[in-house]
Formats: C-alpha cells, structure tokens, sequence
C-alpha cells in the first residue's frame, strides 16, 4: 500500500491565515492538521507518501516534512500547481503509484480513530475502490452517496441541492490503480475541476467492486476558522496531561494541561484545561488561560484572558481583555492602548500586530 496526501487548494475561507502558507499547515493543538494525515498513514502500516503540492508557499510543506525520516516514512513530493481538483491531484500520481493500491488522504481532514481498521475491511473484501461516509447535518456542503433499498451504494452526487441521504464523503479514498483509466474519461465540473467523485461513479458504473465504510466516531473537514476551533476541541478532548515545564508556586492548573519542555508558568496565574502549552513559551502572573487552548513555541502572554483559541508560535499578547474563539498566526502581537472591558474574538495571519 502507498498513501497519497493531498496539500493543495488555496484555502480562501481562512484567509488571512492562508495568504503565509497552505492551509493543511495550520495547527491543531500544537500540530499541523497535515502531520495527523501522516501520522495516521504511517501507524497504518503506509510508509511511502506522496504528498501533493499546490502553489501556495509549498517550500513551507518541504521544510517541515523534508523526506519523511523524521516521522519514520518516505516523502515523494508531486507538484500539483493550479487547483484542478481531487481527481487531477490523483492522476499526477500515476507513475508513484504504479500496480499498488493506495489510500488518498486530504491534508485537511481529521478522522479520530484513524485508517487503520478500514484499511484492513478494504483489503479484505478487496473492493475496487472504498469511500468513508460521515453522517452530517449539511449535506449540501459535500459529496453525498445515495443508496438503494438494499443499502447498495448506486450513486455520488457533489454538492447536490437536494440531498439523497445525510451522508457525505470524507476526504478520504481507498482506491486501486484502476481509478486512473476512469479519471482519464473525465471532464471539468461546473467548478472547472475533476471531480473524485465522478471517477468513482464511472467505476461504479462499469461495475467495478466499490464498498463503503460509516465512520462511527468524529470526522472534521477544517476549511474554515471555526471547523479548525471545534477540530482543535476534538483534539484536546483526548488529551494525556503532561507537564514537562515549570510551575511556580502559588500557580493554578486545573483539569489536563499539556506543558512542554522549557515553557513557564508564573505564580498567579491560572491555566483550566483542556490545554496544550509549547516549548520556551511565559505565562505571567495574573493571567488566565482557559479551555480548549492551544499556544504555541516562545509565545509570551503577559496580560490578559485567552479562551478556545489556537495561538501560534512566537507571539506576544499583553491585553486588558480577554480573547476567545480566535486563531492568532505566528509572530503577531497583541497590546493594549488603553482599558476595553470586553472581549475580543479574531483571525489573524502570521505576523499582524493590533493595538487595542
């Protein structure tokens, strides 16, 4: 088995954060949404990885992966460039592929429980190709499978108005080489792209052995701010509580806290988790942190109230209020001006400095 990572798209519903790197980039406590697509290949046994490269800042990608010995694997990078869609990403990975089945995974995708079970069910009953459903609320948002009386997979419909069923596609595909003769007889949606769906509809079609599998647990699909706080909830749901770092005295934790090496908490101040807190990163006195948190490396909070937010690395917030349900990109800072008592709710890319 090979396994295919998909990293492209430009990730317009998170701007600004997405105008300094790819969206599969950004961190759910404390890791790049990408590296859990990684890691849930590689703890499945897949050890050579394509990853599929769109235009936006993919040296950024290559600097965190570089070839895939730092997390036990093999990375063969594939330019993608221009979003054409999945089935266009797909084909460009023909000649890496070759006769070996394959998993295609999008970068922006978490499943809890991983791969790992269904990986097995598709080698098994050795389909032709398997999808993972998710039952949703917003099916209009997805592809969408539709099913006869007898629970028979018949058809895939993207982005139907009128929804067959509630269950959508997740970013994920179990496929066999031959999904690439199908890909070749496609031609662009109404959206310009090569729908996967379509390739996989034309394999049903022809009669070729196409299963499903139903996610039972959760599936989050992070292409929007507030997808990547609840992705960021979900995580740190799970969270082993740890404390690698250093409490002061007469500091308050409460609940699980994730602290790591060389990161400092101050006597006053009061972290409630679920939290995950990086490297070299300062707690002051009289600040507190709240649930569903996460703070990068070398992040400085001097003042203030933080709450389910994700704050990156390298940043510096000294504020008067409190922050919630906010992303805040790497390297920005927040200070105060002057006495607000409110709170403050924000997305803001990589390096940003706002004065409240």
């Amino acid at each position: 088995m090979k396994g295919v990572i998909l990293h492209g798209g430009h990730g317009t519903r998170l701007r600004p954060l997405t105008h300094t790197g790819p969206k599969q980039l950004i961190p759910v406590a404390n890791k790049p949404i990408s590296q859990y697509v990684l890691e849930d290949l590689r703890n499945a046994g897949i050890k050579d990885i394509a990853i599929v490269l769109g235009d936006i800042l993919p040296e950024k990608v290559k600097d965190h992966y570089k070839d895939g010995s730092d997390f036990e694997v093999k990375i063969t990078y594939i330019y993608q460039e221009e979003p054409k869609g999945i089935a266009h990403a797909v084909k460009l990975t023909e000649h890496f592929i070759g006769e070996s089945p394959f998993v295609v995974y999008l970068g922006d995708n978490l499943l809890k429980g991983g791969i790992s079970n269904f990986l097995r069910k598709f080698q098994e009953k050795d389909y032709d190709a398997m999808i993972l459903l998710c039952e949703v609320e917003n099916p209009q948002q997805f592809g969408v499978a539709e099913f006869d009386e007898d629970g028979t997979l018949v058809r895939l419909i993207e982005k139907p108005k009128k929804p067959p069923s509630n269950y959508a596609l997740t970013g994920i595909y179990f496929l066999k080489p031959i999904v690439f003769s199908m890909i070749e007889k496609l031609k662009p949606s109404w959206r310009g792209e090569l729908e996967i769906t379509e390739a996989i509809q034309l394999l049903i079609d022809e009669g070729y052995r196409v299963g499903y599998e139903k996610v039972s647990g959760w599936w989050k699909d992070t292409g929007t701010p507030e997808d990547i706080l609840e992705a960021n909830m979900l995580v740190l749901d799970d969270l082993e509580p740890r404390i690698d770092g250093t409490v002061e005295d007469k500091a308050s934790i409460q609940g699980r806290v994730f602290l790591s090496e060389g990161a400092l908490i101050k006597r006053g101040a009061l972290v409630r988790g679920p939290i995950v807190i990086g490297k070299e990163t300062i707690i002051e006195s009289g600040v507190f942190i709240g649930a569903y948190t996460s703070i990068g490396n070398n992040v400085y909070i001097k003042n203030g109230e933080i709450e389910n937010s994700i704050i990156m690395d390298n940043c510096v917030i000294d504020i008067n209020g409190k922050i919630t349900d906010s992303i805040i990109g790497a390297n920005s800072q927040i200070v105060k001006n002057q006495k607000v008592p409110k709170g403050y709710r924000l997305i803001l890319g990589e390096a940003s400095k706002v004065i409240l």
